[in-house]
């Protein structure tokens, strides 16, 4: 499993983790779309915001394999914002490449890229 050094590991401040430390032995956990109703938290969608920004300032548009980064929280982007990068796609597999659909990031979270 490839660990994205530099990336945070949590939001600040809280449990809501952005990487794992180490694999599953049983494989990675299988990467699903949750669905983001509008009546989610007013935390969950700043935690969303921050890994997207995440995401951004460390791959850019970029393809990125899966590696450490928190299945949960991927789930949240995954299908939407943060899209398989090749075909076929391995949902449960650390070394699958995902990329950042930029236009659909900016209409999500145009806080994260008018920076």
């Amino acid at each position: 499993m490839l660990k994205h050094r530099g990336f945070p590991g949590r939001y600040p401040g809280s449990d809501y983790q952005f990487t794992i430390r180490r694999a599953n032995p049983r494989g990675a956990t299988r990467l699903i779309r949750r669905e983001r109703y509008a009546d989610r938290k007013a935390i969950d969608r700043k935690v969303d915001a921050a890994f997207m920004a995440a995401l951004w300032e460390h791959f850019g548009d970029r393809p990125f394999a899966r590696g450490n980064l928190d299945a949960g929280r991927l789930s949240w982007l995954f299908g939407r914002e943060v899209v398989p990068a090749e075909d076929p796609f391995d949902p449960e597999s650390y070394e699958a490449l995902l990329r950042i659909d930029v236009d659909a990031a900016r209409a999500s979270f145009p806080e994260v890229f008018q920076r």
